[in-house]
């Protein structure tokens, strides 16, 4: 613990300088400075003497989660306890991860006498990885206030930044319905029925009356309709590309997180469905090989690896991905390909490769639209310059347009998405899929 004086201390000994320096300029008595001098000093030395007889007065504990969720906020808490028999002044300096670049997290509160208080705040880190949390510094005033005590306390807790597991939790019905609606996405109908039979029940309506079944119905007397539930079983494969291009920040998150995110939630959806779930990782090198399974702790082995990922600063090496996933993955599977396509040359090289995969595979290209390009080619032009401007971005829009149409020409499922949206996207391609039978 370290003593430091505060401002009111250094405020009343200048007065009382002061006083001193102008009873003596005057020639006057200066028993009233004097006076004020040894009531001073008596007050400092009793100061110290109640903040320091006790050490453990003032007690304070972090409570945080040993994880937190990549882009997500996550609640902190200190718990602070006055074991003091009068109420002091505090100021609390969090000594946070360096990742977060947060140097001057601090604030002010007052605890009564004998009471428990407690404080929250909110932390969204934007990588993944360790962050280590330092101590909790506590700068304690006595109602006198000439005294400042600095005590550390809460001790340095290390906590493991993971892909974004608030967001999986946050749609996790979604197995349990086809769509899932949010502010600005629109909801899409149900095409196509399931082939696998579950039950033959009596007719209500809504039912589809194309799946009556008139067998029943003539013994029963009554109408009756098959129900179909989705097929199971079925191999999904997230592939995630780790190359330059996904290095592009987008709110302070990059491509790659946002992809990570959506691979997540991905594997809970589809392990809910029953499907199987894998996962690949390529960039000039392959990279990690999950083989699909459905087992409840495939869900653990995926966030693990995800966990760990980092994006390469080399070209993305498409022909050695075909090859790892004609390697590995024998059974026709959807394929999740995130990824980034800038231009429709940077499309023209990887093409062949990608038409290859969709000769076994159902596959489905991700990647990313630039909102802050299409905001700009939407913007109001008002001088020549920001014509130019306009002109440029709104050719970079119209190309992604083109990637989309060229895929779709080649038999290739796509997805162009704002990064802040490639979650939800995804999984609603994901279950309209399903209920399409396209796997």
């Amino acid at each position: 613990m370290i003593v430091y004086f505060s401002n009111r201390f250094y405020y009343t000994g200048l007065s009382i300088a002061g006083l001193l320096v102008i009873s003596w300029v005057l020639g006057i008595s200066a028993d009233f400075a004097l006076t004020l001098l040894f009531t001073f000093s008596a007050l400092t030395l009793l100061d110290a003497i109640v903040l320091f007889t006790n050490s453990k007065a003032v007690q304070c504990k972090r409570i945080l989660s040993n994880r937190f969720s990549n882009g997500d906020d996550n609640t902190v808490q200190l718990k602070l306890n006055n074991n003091y028999p009068f109420k002091i002044r505090l100021k609390i300096l969090e000594e946070l991860p360096e990742q977060l670049q947060m140097r001057n997290h601090k604030f002010s509160a007052t605890l009564m006498a004998g009471t428990v208080s407690n404080f929250k705040y909110v932390l969204r880190p934007v990588a993944r990885g360790e962050y280590a949390f330092g101590h909790t510094v506590l700068l304690i005033q006595s109602p006198i206030g000439l005294i400042v005590k600095r005590k550390k306390s809460a001790v340095s807790t290390v906590v493991k930044v993971f892909p974004s597991f608030a967001q999986m939790q946050r749609y996790q019905l979604m197995a349990a319905t086809t769509q899932q609606q949010e502010a600005g996405t629109k909801q899409m109908r149900k095409i196509g029925s399931s082939l696998e039979f579950e039950q033959i029940k009596e007719y209500v309506q809504g039912d589809d009356i194309r799946q009556l079944n008139w067998k029943a119905t003539a013994r029963r007397g009554s109408l009756m309709v098959n129900n179909y539930v989705d097929e199971k079983s079925q191999q999904v494969y997230c592939i995630i590309d780790k190359g330059r291009l996904m290095k592009m920040p987008f709110n302070n998150l990059t491509l790659l997180d946002y992809a990570i995110n959506a691979a997540l939630v991905l594997c809970k959806v589809s392990l809910q469905k029953q499907d199987k779930f894998g996962l690949l990782t390529f960039s000039h090198q392959p990279g990690e090989v999950l083989p699909a399974s459905r087992q409840p702790i495939q869900l653990s082995h995926v966030l693990q690896t995800l966990y760990k990922l980092q994006t390469q600063y080399l070209e993305s090496d498409f022909e050695k991905l075909y090859l790892q996933v004609r390697t590995i993955i024998k059974q026709r599977s959807l394929l999740v390909l995130f990824t980034n396509f800038e231009s429709m040359s940077g499309l023209k090289r990887q093409l062949p490769y990608l038409k290859q995969m969709a000769k076994y595979h159902l596959l489905l290209v991700v990647f990313f639209e630039n909102s802050e390009l299409k905001e700009i080619s939407e913007a109001n032009a008002d001088d020549l310059e920001s014509v130019y401007v306009k002109t440029i971005a709104g050719r970079f829009v119209f190309e992604k347009k083109m990637i989309v149409k060229e895929l779709s020409q080649h038999g290739i499922l796509s997805l162009l998405t704002p990064p802040h949206q490639l979650t939800i996207s995804a999984v609603n391609k994901y279950l309209e899929l399903k209920q399409k039978q396209a796997i």
